[in-house]
């Protein structure tokens, strides 16, 4: 697998921060084996989630729903927060 997903309960999947140097918080993918098999073979959206858990001030963690898929810039089925503070606002997370 060219990305180190953990599994850390039956349909929760996680990518920690140390796969990138820029990640600020990890990505947590909720999907059962079959449907994770094309988010992680499509790339795109997790590579975008990735992106996303990069974004000033986003906290705790990024999420993709198991119907995760590429979108523009932030991928379709993706969830993010961000501090109030000193967070941003994304077009494409919005939609």
């Amino acid at each position: 697998m060219k990305f180190p997903l953990k599994r850390i309960h039956e349909v929760i999947w996680k990518l920690d921060t140390s796969f990138d140097k820029e990640m600020r918080v990890p990505v947590l993918i909720f999907a059962n084996e079959e449907l994770l098999k094309p988010i992680v073979e499509e790339e795109l959206a997790l590579r975008q989630a990735i992106n996303v858990t990069k974004l000033p001030g986003v906290v705790k963690h990024v999420c993709g729903l198991p119907d995760m898929h590429s979108g523009y810039g932030f991928p379709i089925g993706g969830v993010a927060a961000t501090d109030y503070e000193e967070g941003v606002i994304t077009p494409g997370g919005i939609g």
